[in-house]
């Protein structure tokens, strides 16, 4: 009978224990509704067009403490980062920073570059199924269609279930459609001509958002148009060379390539509001309608995380006409520090302080001008591909009794006719060889090497390691040709890019914000490490063709 009542008490006690149980993880489920998160409420990825690394250091003393150098004072600096493929140019750099991968797997192999199938010339984001919002102009007509992977904003849109928005903004169309990807809310990029208007793409939208329509109508663009001086004393400028000087290019209409610009006055000459583009004041315009982004947007507002990609595209402009040695490139840096500067703080009033986290780096660096070198004794030069071409052509009519068994030759490569091939019954690992035999004789040509190489052999180092990271086997040519360093086809004024040497592959990587440690490494990073991090750092799915490894120790 004990033993009974013992019983019923002990199963009485059970069951009041469990019902308190209960109510108290009632109690503690309404107490405490969201789960909390640790992650950024904005994630910014800028690319700096043109950005060698050594930009940072020589121009560090004209900076403030609040863009470049908050960054490198708050975050993390990898000091020596590089680009591990070639060619580096804009399409590929951007696409590459945000996929976490190369030109192999993500397939924009360059700006432009002959369609095998199609049998032409296209573009990195040019789309002809979409139509253009914001202007008449066909510049409106374009896509990511073209890049074959995800990038990091992409998985983030998949992970929130497309509550996390991503929005691009650039002047240039690639800079805002690559980074930003498949599946982004909306990318904008800056039509000048007569217009002077941000646009964007059918790909996105039928029409442009409120926020955008009040930006254009409020003339923003033309307010720059005005005179660019230097903006401290130019005698102040030693980390650059002589102003007046016969490297430069400089703006039609105007005899010397020196300062003062009049803008308003030199505009008509030099394609209306696309004058800015070229100036130190295309970052501002940049920072200006970014500014209006993330208000528009209202991003960075609630708990999941969004994605604002910005690529500043002038200092490209401004490299290719003046070169990274002038005055111009000097003025630009320390206009884009400014404006860097008050972005920031726009950003620590709107999304708070230690709320959003930020990378900066480069889709390419850029060559000094050759001349300039050579004015100096560094062996450089220039190409001369027309008298290239007309060898190569007579060497083909001689050899295969016509030139059509190379159907392009563009971006270092050259592609087959393969169907001429056929006709001819050449085999075509022996064509592959015989030209590799004629091109390597020619003046200023380092290396040539087959496709048929570039797919059999692995390279872990050197520059075929960059060729092999670069090369898509269903995109890329035949036979792939690498020039001597320093030696550009262009104008014997300003400056260029797309090789595997440090002046281009050497970019900055800055780290900053929520969840980054302060600090710096000499230990070598990668361009494809960015987007893997981003995504470790969000908890996310890597982008599904990711080659790079995050970087952990940049990670608080």
């Amino acid at each position: 009978m004990k033993i009974k009542f013992l019983t019923i008490k002990i199963l009485i006690c059970l069951v009041l224990f469990s019902c308190n149980a209960q109510e108290t993880a009632k109690a503690s489920l309404s107490s405490n509704p969201k789960i909390e998160t640790t992650n950024p409420k904005l994630i910014v990825g800028i690319v700096v067009d043109q950005m060698r690394y050594d930009y940072l250091t020589r121009f560090q003393s004209k900076f403030g403490k609040g863009g470049f150098i908050r960054m490198i004072n708050e975050g993390f600096n990898c000091k020596n980062n590089h680009f591990n493929y070639v060619p580096t140019y804009t399409g590929p750099g951007h696409a590459s920073v945000f996929t976490g991968t190369t030109p192999k797997y993500h397939g924009i192999i360059s700006n432009n570059w002959y369609d095998k199938e199609q049998k032409k010339i296209v573009y990195c984001a040019g789309d002809d199924g979409v139509e253009s919002i914001g202007t008449e102009n066909k510049a409106g007509q374009m896509s990511p269609h073209r890049m074959l992977t995800t990038t990091f904003a992409d998985e983030n849109r998949l992970f929130t279930q497309m509550r996390g928005k991503t929005i691009g903004v650039a002047i240039k169309d690639r800079g805002a459609i690559l980074p930003a990807g498949h599946t982004a809310d909306g990318a904008y990029w800056f039509h000048g001509k007569d217009e002077g208007l941000w646009i964007t793409s059918s790909f996105y939208r039928t029409n442009l958002p409120n926020w955008v329509n009040e930006f254009n109508n409020s003339d923003a663009a033309e307010s720059y148009l005005k005179t660019w001086d230097t903006y401290y004393n130019i005698d102040s400028y030693t980390e650059s060379g002589s102003d007046d000087n016969n490297f430069e290019a400089g703006f039609k209409g105007k005899e010397k390539a020196t300062f003062p610009y009049d803008l308003a006055k030199l505009k008509d000459e030099n394609g209306g509001f696309d004058i800015l583009k070229a100036t130190a004041y295309g970052n501002s315009l940049t920072t200006d309608f970014a500014i209006a982004a993330v208000k528009g947007e209202n991003l960075g507002l609630d708990e999941v995380t969004d994605v604002l990609t910005l690529s500043f595209s002038s200092t490209d402009y401004v490299g290719h006409n003046f070169g990274v040695n002038s005055k111009e490139i000097e003025d630009t840096y320390i206009r884009l520090d400014k404006d860097l500067e008050r972005f920031f703080q726009f950003l620590d009033a709107q999304v708070g302080e230690g709320e959003y986290t930020v990378f900066l780096t480069a889709d390419h660096g850029a060559v000094n001008v050759p001349a300039y070198l050579q004015s100096v004794k560094i062996p450089a030069g220039y190409l001369d591909f027309n008298s290239r071409k007309e060898k190569f052509v007579a060497f083909l009519e001689e050899k295969y009794g016509t030139k059509d068994v190379v159907e392009n030759v563009s971006n270092n490569q050259i592609f087959f006719n393969k169907e001429k091939i056929k006709e001819l019954n050449l085999n075509l690992h022996e064509l592959e060889q015989d030209l590799v035999d004629e091109q390597i004789s020619y003046p200023n040509i380092a290396k040539v090497y087959t496709a048929t190489t570039m797919n059999s052999t692995n390279f872990t180092t050197g520059i075929e390691a960059l060729l092999q990271n670069g090369f898509n086997q269903k995109r890329s040519g035949d036979v792939i040709v690498v020039d001597d360093i320093a030696h550009i086809p262009y104008g014997r004024t300003g400056s260029t890019h797309g090789s595997g040497l440090n002046f281009d592959t050497h970019v900055p990587l800055i780290f900053f914000g929520k969840g980054i440690k302060q600090g710096e490494t000499l230990q070598k990073t990668v361009i494809p490490d960015i987007a893997p991090t981003i995504s470790a750092l969000l908890g996310i799915s890597f982008p599904n063709g990711a080659t790079g490894l995050p970087l952990g120790f940049v990670m608080d």
